[in-house]
C-alpha cells in the first residue's frame, strides 16, 4: 500500500473524513431494510459505521488492523450490527450473499489484475437486484464496467459520472 494507513489512523481519528457524499445519497433513497452490505477497504469505516447506524448489517475488510480495530471500537460503542476483518482484500474471500456491495477509493490502489479480480471475486456474492456501488479514480470505471459486462451477468447502470460508477445486478 503506497500510505501508511495504519500509521495514519493511529494518529488520526477519523482520518478520511465524513461518509462519501454519494455514498450517503444512495442509502437516503435505499427502501430494503436491514440489508446486509460489503464494504471492501473499509478503513476506520467512516461508510461502514455511516451505514450500520441506518439499521443494515455491514461487514468491513481492510488490510489496516489500526482501522478495523477503530472500526470496531465505534461498532461496540453504538451497539451495530458490524462485523470487521483484517486481511488484504486480493485474498479475502467474503462469506454468504450481500446485497450492497461498496467499495470506496480502494481498486485503484491495486494492480490492474488484481483490482479486476477483486471485483469479480466481490460481485460473485451480490444477490441478484443487489447494488455494487464504486467510488474510484474515473478512467478506471471504464475497466470496471467492461469487467462486469460480460455475456454471464446482466446489469443496469444506476449512476455513472465522474468518479462514481453505481450498478444494479439484474440477473
Amino acid at each position: 500500500m503506497a500510505c501508511d494507513y495504519d500509521a495514519l489512523y493511529r494518529r488520526t481519528p477519523n482520518a478520511l473524513g465524513a461518509p462519501t457524499k454519494a455514498f450517503c445519497n444512495f442509502f437516503s433513497t435505499f427502501d430494503k431494510p436491514a440489508a446486509r452490505v460489503l464494504d471492501v477497504g473499509c478503513g476506520q469505516g467512516r461508510d461502514a459505521l455511516f451505514i450500520a447506524r441506518l439499521g443494515h448489517s455491514v461487514v468491513g475488510v481492510d488490510i489496516s488492523s489500526a482501522g478495523i480495530a477503530d472500526l470496531l471500537k465505534a461498532a461496540a460503542r453504538d451497539q451495530l450490527d458490524l462485523v470487521g476483518h483484517v486481511a488484504d482484500v486480493v485474498t479475502f474471500e467474503p462469506s454468504g450473499t450481500f446485497e450492497v456491495l461498496l467499495i470506496d477509493r480502494t481498486l485503484h490502489m491495486l494492480e490492474r489484475e488484481d483490482r479486476q479480480f477483486v471485483l469479480e471475486r466481490v460481485v460473485a456474492h451480490l444477490v441478484p437486484g443487489g447494488f455494487l456501488l464504486i467510488a474510484d479514480e474515473t478512467p478506471n470505471l471504464r475497466e470496471f464496467r467492461a469487467t462486469l459486462e460480460r455475456p454471464s451477468a446482466s446489469w443496469s447502470i444506476v449512476r455513472n459520472e465522474r468518479g462514481v460508477l453505481f450498478m444494479r445486478r439484474e440477473s
